[in-house]
């Protein structure tokens, strides 16, 4: 197994490509979280127009953003993955909400 380093230290692309490896495991992780918090607003949002929340979007994105610059990441980065990454949770807790209330029916 190879050891990861900082991407000032990788010489060869092997050693890029074994870090953006291990960047994408750690991300899952993190997306398979932030998921979770999106089902746990779909058993606790009363109705499926509060599932799409607009100001909230738009809070998420700017503090997003924010984050960035602090850090470096690009602004061409960060907006438009995190503007995919909030539709698609979107629509994912709207699936969620529906099978909630489908089983509360049942």
């Amino acid at each position: 197994m190879q050891t990861v380093k900082d991407p000032e230290a990788c010489n060869t692309m092997e050693e890029v490509r074994a870090g953006v490896d291990d960047l994408d495991r750690a991300l899952v992780a993190l997306l398979t979280r932030r998921q979770g918090y999106m089902e746990a607003a779909a058993r606790i949002k009363p109705t499926a127009e509060a599932v799409r929340v607009p100001w909230r979007i738009e809070e998420v994105v700017d503090n997003v953003l924010r984050e960035a610059s602090k850090t470096g990441l690009s602004a061409r980065i960060a907006e438009p993955v995190w503007r995919v990454l909030i539709e698609q949770s979107i629509q994912h807790e709207l699936e969620r909400w529906h099978a909630v209330q489908k089983n509360a029916v049942s």
